[in-house]
C-alpha cells in the first residue's frame, strides 16, 4: 500500500509540473516579423526599418496592449530576407511579456548585422522561410501571424499568392507592411512601383488568412507609426477576424 501511495504521489507530481510546463509554453500569438533587405532596400532606408520596429516594440500603446492581452505575452521571431536562398534569422523566438523584454528585443534588432545586400526580391521564399520558423516554434498559440514588409514586388523564385495560400491552408495569417517609395529615376521603378500600386499588388498576392490586412507608410520615415499600426491590431485583434476579399480589405494608412 505504501509503495502504490508514492507511485500515485509520483504520477501526480509528474502530471502537474507537465502541466505546468505546457501552460507555460502558451502564448498569446506567435509572431514573425519578415523584412525586406533586397537591393531596393539602401542603407538609408534599411536603418529607418530598422529603428522604426525597434521603436514601435517600446511604444507605450503596444505595450498597453500587450498587457490587455489574455496572456499578456506574444513569442516574436525577427527575420531578414531577400532572394530564394537569402533568409536569415536575426532574432529567434523571443517572449515579450512587459516594458523590458520589449525594450531588449527592439534593442537587439538595432545591434544585429545586416543579413544580405545587393539581391533581389522573393517574397515567397520569406513567407516559406516564415512558415518553417513557426513549425518549428517552442512555444503554442492559438494564431500564428507573418509579417511581411518590403518596398517592391517579388522578382524571384515562385509566386508570392501560391506561397500564402499555403500558409493559410496551414492557419497562418499572412499581413503586409508596404513602404511606399515615390517614383525613383532608377532601374528599381517599376520593382517599387507595380502596376495598380504596391499596396494593392500585397492585397492581391502576399496577405491573407483569418482577418489579414495591409498597413501601408506613406515613406520611410513614416514607418515606425505603421508597423506600431500593426502591432497593436495583431496583439489586440483589432482587425476583423475573418477573410475578407482583396477588393473589400481595407488598409491601415499611416
Amino acid at each position: 500500500m505504501r509503495v502504490l501511495r508514492t507511485l500515485v504521489v509520483a504520477v501526480l507530481m509528474a502530471t502537474t509540473a507537465w502541466t505546468s510546463t505546457r501552460a507555460a509554453d502558451r502564448v498569446d500569438l506567435l509572431l514573425v516579423l519578415a523584412a525586406d533587405v533586397s537591393g531596393s532596400m539602401d542603407e538609408p532606408k534599411f536603418e529607418l526599418q530598422r529603428s522604426g520596429y525597434a521603436a514601435a516594440f517600446s511604444n507605450p500603446r503596444v505595450i498597453e496592449a500587450l498587457r490587455g492581452s489574455p496572456r499578456g505575452r506574444v513569442a516574436a521571431a525577427f527575420i531578414e530576407w531577400s532572394g530564394v536562398l537569402q533568409q536569415k534569422v536575426v532574432i529567434d523566438w523571443t517572449v515579450i511579456s512587459n516594458d523590458d523584454t520589449a525594450r531588449q528585443f527592439g534593442d537587439r534588432i538595432m545591434e544585429a548585422p545586416r543579413a544580405f545586400a545587393r539581391s533581389n526580391t522573393s517574397i515567397s521564399a520569406g513567407i516559406d522561410f516564415g512558415m518553417t520558423l513557426l513549425d518549428r516554434a517552442p512555444y503554442k498559440a492559438h494564431r500564428r501571424v507573418i509579417d511581411v514588409s518590403g518596398d517592391g514586388d517579388n522578382n524571384s523564385g515562385r509566386e508570392p499568392a501560391a506561397t500564402r495560400d499555403v500558409a493559410i491552408a496551414k492557419g497562418i495569417t499572412i499581413n503586409g507592411l508596404v513602404i511606399l517609395t515615390e517614383p525613383p529615376s532608377h532601374s528599381y521603378s517599376s520593382h517599387t512601383n507595380p502596376p495598380g500600386g504596391l499596396a494593392n499588388y500585397y492585397r492581391n498576392n502576399v496577405i491573407g488568412g483569418a482577418g489579414a490586412f495591409v498597413v501601408v507608410a506613406e515613406n520611410f520615415n513614416s514607418f515606425g507609426n505603421a508597423i506600431t499600426k500593426k502591432l497593436i491590431a495583431e496583439i489586440a485583434q483589432a482587425e476583423p477576424q475573418q477573410q475578407e476579399s482583396s477588393q473589400k480589405r481595407p488598409s491601415l494608412r499611416n
